[in-house]
């Protein structure tokens, strides 16, 4: 046995999980989800003020540190994938959860930019092995023909992490401060999520083959033009949607709507997610993953649509909430059931690793691009414009994916 065999995750005999017996680890991972998810990527919305004030840098420098997390995480993602494979997800993202209170402990005892900048870049690596990118490989490797409906599940939990981190966040502020709020969320990951992720998740055991996935799997680089279409598809669509989520307010409130009928419209998006999900659950499940994803890339292309034709009638802003809701609801299982059904699942972890990577660059780099585009405040209909076209172009890069040969 060479060395690199010898650190391999143990495999257990393929036994087919029943869905009771994944009841019990898909909600440990959904709440380490909500927990990784609302002190790694939400809270920053409710805490970036204080921390400006205190630290004496400007909201761009707090917005920035965390731009540049998420660009680490685009450059870790890889790696973190091949480990997923070797090591296995519950090893991973326990180690996450360890680096995540570390990042965490910097960001809350910083005193200055340097530190809290080299917080930020930790968790970056965080991220990397703690959201959905490394959770859904980790839930395959134990989930087997149920691993699809177990997705749809996981990520119905994770989408509570905003509803329940914001109202956390700003009353660990109100009531102490700050610091105390991220300090706290640390102390969550290694009183909760290690425990969780290492001794809750499963063993990893050989995915058992199923009619709509491939029981082997061509690597990354051999997978031709449709690995590049779905990773072009994937990248574009997260450049859309995280530029939405940034710039959606300006947008509406520029097109016409009052600033409360903007966050009123805005706050339907939240419930929307989880409605699409709920739907997916329910109704698609006799539905391939890529007709599903189809409808998804489809649904946000209309959704940009909307977002572009505002100015004409303003009652179209509530239809774009709505559909962007749907869309991005749905997006987040795709991601994780499309590559599963196109690929296989053997190698996942390096799979998603490599499509993540160049996703996380375009979350990190959609807000300050488009933030240039409308500096000046009256270019909103060139940002709903090209927020249309990159739509419309990943919806065909999909239909290129789906369509093509893996080669």
């Amino acid at each position: 046995m060479t060395n690199g065999e010898s650190h391999r995750a143990p495999a257990s005999p393929t036994l087919e999980p029943s869905p009771v017996s994944l009841i019990r680890p898909v909600a440990l991972l959904g709440t380490t989800q909500i927990i990784a998810w609302g002190s790694l990527f939400y809270a920053i919305a409710v805490l970036a003020q204080p921390m400006a004030a205190t630290l004496g840098i400007s909201m761009t420098g707090v917005f920035g540190a965390f731009s540049a997390s998420l660009a680490i995480s685009g450059l870790t993602a890889p790696a973190i994938g091949r480990a997923l494979d070797r090591y296995g997800g519950y090893r991973v993202m326990a180690a996450g959860s360890v680096i995540s209170a570390v990042a965490l402990s910097l960001i809350s005892s910083a005193q200055g930019p340097l530190q809290f900048f080299v917080g930020w870049g930790l968790a970056g690596v965080a991220m990397a092995a703690n959201l959905y990118d490394a959770a859904f490989p980790a839930l395959s490797q134990f989930a087997g023909r149920h691993y699809r409906p177990a997705l749809t599940a996981l990520t119905l939990l994770g989408g509570f992490a905003s509803t329940v981190f914001w109202p956390l966040a700003w009353w660990l502020h109100e009531t102490f401060d700050w610091r105390a709020a991220v300090a706290v969320f640390a102390a969550l990951h290694l009183l909760v999520c290690l425990p969780a992720h290492y001794f809750g998740l499963p063993r990893p055991t050989t995915p058992a083959p199923s009619g709509d996935t491939p029981e082997v799997a061509p690597s990354p680089p051999a997978a031709g033009s449709r690995f590049l279409w779905l990773a072009t598809a994937f990248t574009v669509s997260a450049f859309v949607i995280s530029g939405t989520a940034a710039h959606a307010v300006g947008a509406l409130k520029a097109s016409g709507l009052s600033p409360a009928a903007a966050i009123v419209a805005v706050s339907l998006i939240g419930p929307m997610q989880v409605v699409g999900r709920i739907i997916e659950f329910v109704f698609a499940r006799g539905l391939s993953a890529a007709k599903v994803g189809l409808a998804a890339f489809g649904i946000m292309a209309v959704a940009m649509c909307l977002l572009l034709l505002i100015g004409v009638s303003p009652t179209l802003a509530f239809a774009f909430a709505c559909a962007y809701g749907l869309s991005n609801g749905v997006m987040s299982i795709v991601r994780g059931t499309v590559p599963a059904e196109l690929f296989g699942r053997h190698a996942y972890g390096t799979l998603m690793g490599r499509l993540a990577g160049p996703a996380f660059f375009a979350k990190a780099a959609a807000p300050v691009a488009l933030a240039a585009l409308v500096a000046n405040g009256d270019h909103y209909t060139w940002l709903a414009a090209l927020l249309t076209l990159l739509s419309l172009f990943a919806l065909i890069a999909f239909v290129a994916a789906i369509h093509s040969r893996a080669q």
